[in-house]
Order: C-alpha cells, then sequence, then structure tokens
C-alpha cells in the first residue's frame, strides 16, 4: 500500500510540474517580447514596441490563466483531500474513498495546460 501511495504522489507530482512549465513558457516568452519591445521603444521604434507589445500580452494572458486555473483546481483537490483524511480517522472508507477521488479528479484538471 506504502508503494501505491508514493506512485501517486509522484505522478500527482510530474503533472503537476508539466502544466508549470507550460504556464513558465508563457512567462518566459511575455518576458521575453516584452523586453524586445522596451529595446525597440528606447530606440524610437513604436511600430516594432507595438508588435512586441501585443505578443507578449498574448502570452502573459496565457500564463495567467494557466496559474489561475491550476491554483483553482488544487484548491479544490486539497479541500478533498482533507475531508478524506477527517472521515478516514472516523473510520469511514466509503466517504473517504469518495473524497479521494474529487481530490484526484481536480489535482489532474490542475496540471492540464
Amino acid at each position: 500500500m506504502k508503494h501505491i501511495l508514493t506512485t501517486f504522489v509522484i505522478g500527482v507530482f510530474t503533472l503537476f510540474l508539466s502544466a508549470q512549465a507550460n504556464a513558465e513558457h508563457h512567462t518566459a516568452q511575455a518576458m521575453e517580447h516584452a523586453g524586445m519591445a522596451q529595446a525597440h521603444g528606447e530606440d524610437g521604434h513604436a511600430k516594432v514596441l507595438l508588435q512586441h507589445a501585443k505578443v507578449a500580452l498574448n502570452h502573459a494572458k496565457k500564463a495567467e490563466k494557466a496559474h489561475a486555473d491550476a491554483h483553482k483546481h488544487m484548491t479544490e483537490g486539497v479541500k478533498h483531500l482533507k475531508e478524506a483524511i477527517e472521515h478516514a480517522k472516523m473510520g469511514h472508507a466509503d466517504v473517504a474513498t469518495k473524497h479521494m477521488k474529487e481530490a484526484i479528479v481536480h489535482i489532474r484538471q490542475s496540471s492540464q495546460p
């Protein structure tokens, strides 16, 4: 049983990292294009600044959404994990199992891009 739990935790952690990698990709792209926009602005190139600023904004919005969605689902997953623990302490395996199933659903959703 201990090995199953360890495997599950590693799997969830891996999924969470993949979602974070997607958000980090958009964050990096937003920073890169914002920096390029700033540099072109300092050179007086408003049209090129505008192009890079639009791309930076697009990536920043995607990063913002990825972080918000992941946070919302992980918070819900934590809530269900706490409920599962409380019910397991009371010997209510059936109710605890239902909360674990819900926790797994939300944790998975937190890691999807």
